[in-house]
């Protein structure tokens, strides 16, 4: 989820990090301004690979429990108002699942029973701490390596090899698979039955991003079910499609005050590919490249609210902040679906990243001109080790300019 962003821009060969004249004229904070009343305050809580927790794998039940409840705590401290736990990584489950293994990131051993219930543990600490609790699900993703015998015993992976494809070295369940679509839905929606979630959430992982020379190997089932379509494209974004439909059915069936939203990459499509497209010129559109109309289903009304990753700062060439802020306030407005932007504090002080993340105002001048547009409820924050160790005070920043008390999310 980190990664896409810098690597969809990086085949532009654009770093780009002046900051347009319009833009630093909204860079001025304005603290302690009252605010308009409930607002989205997140951060994404992830664990694949271990990025944000556990810290590491093999940590004792309760070595895990203390990290978890210290991020929490972290969120209050910080006057956020709800987490997005990462619970499914890689086809795998930080709940007692009885479709998918316990994940690996846990205890170092996929399907390994830890000890202890993570999801039931976050649901219920968060809400004792006034913070919503989403649950966050990669639907597709089945491995970071291309070995079916590292898989658990057992894993549904192995046990329908035919449903898995590897592509750019990882494993992925084939989307195009009407009985992996089913299975896919079986598996999380196992939660949302168990835990009172505040709500479902994906992310910008449908389709594989492109890997430059390899081929996503569908052919048989398009052969099978695309009979029906103009070409490829068009099938695998039926497919997608829907994936997301039948779950936005499907959660409301299983809970109905249960929302659902998904945090895409940034960009529909560029304005050269399309006209009705944001002013960009970024290497991946996920209309596209990812075959996920992010725009359709804002228009369908299939999920709740979207939270865009707009992992970019103020004046970037390729794929400018200030201008996909207003592109994205316009699909929303008027089709009752909420408008959170995905915010890229992992960014703020990395050497690696244009000059405009070494200053630790840059996402405060998000903020700030993200109050221009009325669609804009709120920000999600990637991620929540850098929401704790806040490296330059980026955060704090955010805080203290934007964040004067709590506020409850929106409903």
């Amino acid at each position: 989820m980190a990664g896409a962003a810098g690597a969809a821009l990086a085949v532009t060969g654009t770093t780009g990090a002046a900051v347009a004249g319009a833009a630093a004229g909204a860079a001025q904070p304005l603290r302690g301004k009252p605010h308009r009343g409930r607002e989205f305050r997140g951060m994404w809580l992830a664990t694949v690979a271990n990025r944000d927790w556990p810290s590491r794998a093999g940590l004792t039940a309760e070595q895990q429990r203390a990290e978890l409840l210290r991020h929490l705590d972290t969120a209050v401290e910080r006057r956020l108002n709800t987490v997005v736990l990462q619970v499914r990584p890689t086809a795998d489950a930080l709940w007692p699942s009885p479709y998918e293994p316990w994940a690996q990131y846990l205890t170092g051993t996929q399907g390994r029973d830890p000890g202890w219930d993570p999801l039931g543990t976050a649901v219920d600490e968060a809400h004792a701490r006034g913070l919503e609790l989403h649950a966050w699900f990669n639907p597709y993703r089945v491995a970071n390596h291309t070995d079916p015998g590292r898989l658990a015993a057992g894993h549904p992976a192995r046990l329908h090899p035919e449903w898995v494809l590897p592509y750019g070295g990882k494993l992925y369940y084939n989307p195009g698979l009407p009985e992996v679509r089913s299975f896919v839905q079986d598996a999380m929606l196992d939660a949302l039955r168990r835990y009172e979630i505040d709500a479902v959430h994906w992310d910008d992982y449908f389709y594989p991003y492109p890997v430059a020379g390899q081929v996503f190997a569908d052919d048989e089932a398009y052969a099978r079910y695309g009979g029906d379509f103009p070409d490829r494209a068009s099938w695998r974004r039926n497919n997608t499609d829907l994936l997301v439909s039948e779950m936005s059915v499907r959660i409301k069936e299983t809970r109905k005050h249960t929302a659902f939203g998904i945090s895409p990459f940034g960009v529909w499509r560029n304005i050269a590919t399309d006209p009705e497209g944001s002013d960009t010129r970024a290497g991946v559109q996920t209309y596209d490249d990812l075959y996920a109309d992010t725009r359709k289903w804002i228009r369908e009304g299939w999920i709740d609210h979207v939270i865009p990753q707009l992992y970019w700062n103020i004046g970037l060439p390729v794929a400018d902040y200030a201008k996909l802020l207003p592109w994205w306030d316009a699909v929303v407005r008027d089709t009752g679906v909420g408008l959170y932007i995905g915010e890229a504090l992992y960014k703020a002080g990395d050497p690696a990243q244009p000059a405009a993340w070494q200053d630790p105002r840059e996402l405060s001048r998000h903020l700030e001109l993200a109050r221009r547009y009325p669609s804009v409820g709120g920000h999600c924050f990637f991620s929540a080790k850098e929401v704790a160790a806040d490296p330059i005070g980026a955060m704090t920043t955010v805080v203290a300019d934007h964040y004067p008390t709590g506020v409850r999310p929106p409903r």
